[in-house]
């Protein structure tokens, strides 16, 4: 039987070792993490000034520099909005900027989260302001920005409209508008006057249409548009005069609307349930077009409307 007196130093040898071994894990763990952390701060310094780099371009204007924040297929989703592809996004913001060519935009970065390279979650406030000495809106995104080459663009972002600009995007509807179509001396000819107000300010657009069939009695149509406090998601309510209602959401890729709803036909259509998509395209000159497409009646298809050319007379 060995001694215990000579397995003593062998126990010893191998306590020994695993102590030599805990600190060098403890070195190398120390080590590690303060790597970790310096490449964190790397990530965060780097993000922040490609933000703060965003904000510089959108206020002079510069679209080439715009684009190259952005991957080629990004998103951006903003209140009732969903852009797709670096192209539509650059093209929606020229869009937004010539509306309002003294814009100006400040980006306060709230956190940086380095994910898994090369990925990092942005989250912030973006404040607008309109015109020199205007007073800043602001707005909450969450941001995913990728490292491509040196560059940290924008992958996908999802942005919370101010409740109070949420409807920005529907102002050139106000006004009045008129549309024609058929043919007077055939009998055909319908009539539509079109009136979009702020009768609540910035939080609620109304619209009163009044529709002159070839025959029978006007027809009367209310609209109310109104977004969502928390996520900036625009609805719409309509009713008339035939005892037809429905209820929707609006989209919108910076210009056309696209207004997707259900509800109640009139009696004189029947049915219990009506879907449908409306699709309304500025054009231009103070006009735009109205088209309702893809409806049915209780799951049966209908024929698309024909489309309704509007003019702003006022």
């Amino acid at each position: 039987m060995p001694r215990i007196a000579n397995d003593r130093p062998a126990v010893i040898r191998r306590s020994g070792f695993w102590s030599r071994l805990a600190v060098v894990a403890s070195l190398f763990s120390a080590v590690t993490g303060e790597t970790m952390a310096v490449q964190a701060a790397d990530v965060e310094a780097e993000v922040r000034a490609a933000a703060t780099a965003y904000a510089d371009a959108f206020t002079k204007g510069d679209y080439a520099a715009l684009a190259d924040q952005w991957t080629e297929s990004a998103t951006l989703a903003e209140g009732a909005s969903l852009l797709e592809g670096r192209a539509a996004i650059v093209a929606s913001i020229r869009t937004w900027r010539e509306r309002h060519p003294g814009s100006m935009l400040e980006i306060s970065v709230d956190s940086v989260e380095p994910i898994a390279e090369p990925l990092a979650r942005v989250s912030g406030v973006m404040r607008f302001t309109r015109k020199a000495g205007g007073q800043p809106v602001a707005s909450r995104f969450v941001s995913l920005r990728v490292k491509e080459g040196d560059a940290w663009r924008l992958l996908e972002s999802v942005v919370v409209p101010a409740h109070a600009t949420a409807l920005d995007e529907f102002e050139w509807l106000v006004g009045t508008w008129h549309a024609e179509t058929g043919n007077a001396e055939q009998g055909t000819k319908t009539s539509v006057e079109t009136i979009y107000e702020k009768p609540l300010g910035a939080y609620c657009l109304v619209g009163r249409s009044r529709i002159r069939p070839p025959s029978g009695p006007v027809i009367e149509a209310l609209e109310v548009i109104h977004p969502d406090k928390d996520t900036g998601l625009v609805r719409t309510w309509v009713f008339d005069s035939t005892g037809a209602c429905g209820e929707g959401v609006i989209e919108s890729d910076g210009a056309t609307l696209q207004k997707t709803m259900v509800g109640t036909p009139s009696d004189a259509v029947g049915g219990s349930v009506a879907r449908w998509t409306q699709v309304v395209a500025p054009s231009g000159d103070s006009r735009c077009t109205m088209h309702s497409i893809e409806r049915t009646i209780d799951g049966e298809s209908r024929p698309d409307g024909e489309p309704l050319h509007f003019r702003k007379i006022r």
